[in-house]
């Protein structure tokens, strides 16, 4: 048994598809503090973040603590959670017909071993339709999704090629967890 320091049904879901028997509660941490250069280490900033404000609530005696991030980019900009509908819309472009990478960090810590991994899927897309990008965002299913995508949604009809896992860009690289847990 783990705890699972996230609010995501996706990480959740993962887990429980991955045989992982889990607990799911957390605190938050306020990524718009972090000030990063490259896309790795903002999520290695975040999860960072995340993990030592769950370790100070909750210690990792009782369950071992897992904490994981994801951020999306593209064109070498690092493509956060929308703010608006014109936000999503412009992040989405910046995706549109590219490769966008999906990189997801993870901590797992026990009485016994601490574990760091960060991980990318890479997906090469096709060019976005103008009429069904602009059906997804009125949608409103792109908020709250880091670079506004998902490629198990809207996104996934426009994969050309995926390099990774899509564990990894569903936020937690569930292949990895299970061969080091």
């Amino acid at each position: 048994m783990i705890r699972l320091a996230s609010s995501s049904v996706t990480r959740a879901h993962l887990l429980n598809e991955a045989g992982i028997e889990f607990i799911q509660e957390s605190v938050d941490f306020d990524e718009d503090s972090i000030v990063a250069t490259s896309p790795k280490n903002f999520v290695y900033q975040a999860t960072t973040g995340k993990y030592e404000a769950n370790l100070k609530a909750f210690g990792c005696i009782d369950y071992p603590l897992l904490v994981a991030d994801t951020v999306v980019t593209s064109q070498n900009k690092i493509l956060r959670k929308a703010k608006s509908i014109d936000d999503a819309r412009d992040i989405l472009m910046t995706q549109s017909g590219n490769i966008t990478s999906i990189i997801t960090c993870m901590i797992y810590q026990s009485a016994k071993m601490k574990i760091v991994d960060i991980s990318s899927t890479d997906y090469i897309f096709d060019d976005f339709n103008r009429d069904d990008l602009e059906n997804y965002l009125q949608s409103g299913e792109w908020k709250g999704k880091a670079g506004a995508c998902m490629v198990e949604g809207f996104c996934k009809s426009y994969i050309r090629e995926v390099r990774g896992h899509e564990s990894t860009a569903m936020g937690l690289t569930t292949e990895r967890l299970t061969k080091l847990i």
